[in-house]
């Protein structure tokens, strides 16, 4: 005996298949921790008023 198949629901399963692959795979290309969020912000603050500490004023 064959297995009767729901075609919508066989399509909309592989779709979201692809979706949640596409998803992970930006999650690992752009996503951050909010951890590392903070932490690269501290440290570009950190690096920018280290930056300005040694500027020469004209005046």
């Amino acid at each position: 005996m064959t297995r009767i198949v729901n075609l919508n629901k066989t399509r909309k399963r592989r779709e979201a298949v692809k979706k949640r692959a596409q998803a992970d795979a930006n999650a690992m290309k752009f996503g951050k921790t909010k951890a590392e969020r903070v932490l690269n912000a501290t440290q570009n603050e950190r690096a920018r008023i280290k930056l300005d500490g040694h500027r020469f004023d004209d005046e």
